[in-house]
């Protein structure tokens, strides 16, 4: 049986930054990731936006050229799907045969795509947007295609409508709540990206329910909302979200339940098995020392830094500071903190300008900031964040007054 010091399952951002790190903290056992797609590691958020959109070739988002990993004693595994962790026998099992041993095993998988469950939900021509082959499976189909229909709106399904509208399809965009990014941010920031996805032609609808799917021989051409309206469409795409992808090591005992549950160094409640990224749950200081996941590049990469360290006896803990940034047409959304549970807000600046700051405060302290082409604001306003600083609200509100000064 093959095996490795330290196996990697999951070859993200997480998996990758994982071994990078074990590397460069001067780690000389052996490292192995195995990776259920056939390429090397590569950078998720372009998918939606550079790549989909073909500004990068995929050479440029991987995240190490491919000499990187063999430079570094780091075997990559590809197409090795885990299906089968066996905690006692310190090894695993991969759905196309075989098992691999480990001595630690990091479990980096990430989550699979939320599928519709409607009727003709499995049709033909019904994308999702978290892999190259999901990208490239649309790209090369987009020729043929006018009418795109975009389940969910969200950051994936506002990216996608904001690529393909650049692209000049028409795009019908359908969200089941009264307002997008309602899970993730406030009413204020909702309408405006709502109000700029209308002004560049894409038919945006809250409060609508898809009923099924409808096709002809097997493949998708639109939906019927459950009110009986029926959308033509000649691709769907859906992005409603994840299912955090943890079914071996559930099945092998591991705690948890919306995800894997770690501690503050990553490791979960099986022997030397650590969780991290969008799968790990872990309890944390920005959510009021809550449980959640944080399915962003920063958490991923931070938990795997941490991992690394803990692998190698050095003290450490996951305190990072959440970020996460959001590209459509040509506005960048930069966000620091976590905003749930936030009981007023303070906007600097003017949104109709498309250069503003939504400051989200609690029990007056200020606990996240959502920039909207105001970089300066992002950078500043971190601090206010880490701090939970107590502030004026007026000055808050004053675009002119820089938030580096409100740190007392």
């Amino acid at each position: 049986m093959d095996q490795a010091n330290v196996l990697i399952v999951g070859a993200g951002h997480g998996g990758a930054q994982a071994a990078i790190a074990l590397r460069q903290m001067k780690f000389t056992g052996s490292i192995a990731i195995a990776g259920d797609e056939l390429e090397y590691p590569y950078e998720r958020p372009p998918l939606s936006k550079e790549y989909f959109a073909g500004d990068k070739p995929f050479e440029r988002i991987m995240i190490r050229p491919e000499k990187f990993w063999a430079e570094r004693e780091i075997s990559i595994l590809l197409g090795r799907r885990v299906v089968e962790v066996d905690a006692t026998a310190h090894c695993v099992n991969f759905e196309n045969g075989g098992k691999f041993g480990y001595g630690t095993l990091i479990w980096a998988t990430g989550g699979a795509p939320r599928k519709l469950t409607c009727p003709g939900h499995d049709l033909t021509g019904i994308h999702a947007v978290r892999t190259r082959a999901d990208c490239d499976a649309m790209m090369q189909q987009l020729d043929r295609v006018q009418r795109v229909v975009v389940i969910g709106g969200g950051f994936i399904g506002l990216e996608a409508a904001a690529v393909l509208t650049k692209l000049g399809k028409h795009v019908i965009l359908l969200e089941a709540l009264d307002r997008v990014l309602a899970r993730v941010a406030c009413e204020e920031l909702s309408r405006f990206y709502e109000a700029e996805h209308r002004a560049r032609g894409v038919d945006l609808r809250t409060n609508v329910m898809v009923g099924r799917v409808i096709g002809e021989y097997g493949r998708a051409t639109g939906v019927q909302l459950v009110d009986g309206e029926i959308i033509d469409a000649e691709m769907v795409i859906v992005g409603i979200g994840i299912t955090p992808a943890i079914e071996p090591l559930a099945t092998a005992g591991a705690d948890g339940s919306n995800g894997v549950s770690v501690d503050d160094q990553c490791r979960t409640s099986l022997p030397d098995i650590f969780a991290i990224g969008d799968c790990a749950a872990h309890v944390n200081a920005f959510a009021d020392n809550a449980t959640i996941r944080l399915e962003s590049v920063q958490n991923a990469n931070d938990q795997a830094t941490v991992a690394a360290k803990a692998i190698l006896g050095l003290p450490t803990e996951y305190a990072a500071t959440p970020w996460f940034w959001s590209n459509q047409y040509d506005l960048k959304l930069q966000t620091v903190g976590l905003s749930a549970g936030y009981d007023d807000i303070v906007i600097r600046g003017d949104p109709s300008n498309r250069s503003f700051s939504i400051v989200y405060l609690k029990k007056d302290r200020v606990i996240a900031l959502d920039c909207v082409n105001a970089t300066k604001d992002y950078v500043q306003g971190r601090k206010l964040v880490e701090a939970r600083a107590k502030t004026n609200t007026a000055a808050l509100s004053d675009a002119l007054v820089p938030l580096k000064e409100l740190l007392v």
